[in-house]
């Protein structure tokens, strides 16, 4: 085996294991995201059955929304030409305006299921679990 083809191994092993690494944390914090929220929310069997596809189908939108954001502004340097900047303003714009739509259209999905106490819960639950994740990453303890 030539040093190269060796290299290349090593190197997709090593991407490999940190990918790996990577979506074992986001699995895990995804189990306490669920927990966290199906504890505040105190969810009957029939709801937790219908709220979790509708909320992780809400979570998947939102995500993709923005990782077309963060696509578009993906290896953009300070000189940008004006017409440029003027897509990736529109781009911005256009994506805050989609989450928007899909907050909207997905809380209703969320009250018709849960009902309004429970989606005002929802949201500062949500909020709680932000804060706690960020300070666990700060290294915090309560």
């Amino acid at each position: 085996m030539t040093w190269t083809i060796r290299i290349f191994v090593i190197l997709l092993f090593l991407t490999k294991a940190e990918f790996s690494l990577s979506q074992t944390g986001r699995d895990k914090v995804e189990a306490l995201r669920v927990e966290f929220i199906s504890k505040s929310l105190e969810l009957t069997n029939s709801e937790y059955e219908k709220f979790w596809p509708v909320y992780n189908e809400y979570n998947d939108k939102i995500r993709a929304i923005r990782k077309n954001l963060r696509h578009g502004y993906r290896n953009k340097t300070d000189d940008l030409s004006e017409k440029e900047a003027e897509q990736l303003y529109y781009l911005f714009v256009q994506s805050k305006q989609a989450e928007a739509d899909v907050h909207k259209q997905y809380n209703e999905k969320i009250k018709s299921i849960i009902g309004a106490k429970k989606t005002v819960k929802l949201h500062v639950a949500e909020e709680e679990f932000r804060m706690k994740v960020m300070k666990s990453i700060k290294g915090d303890s309560d």
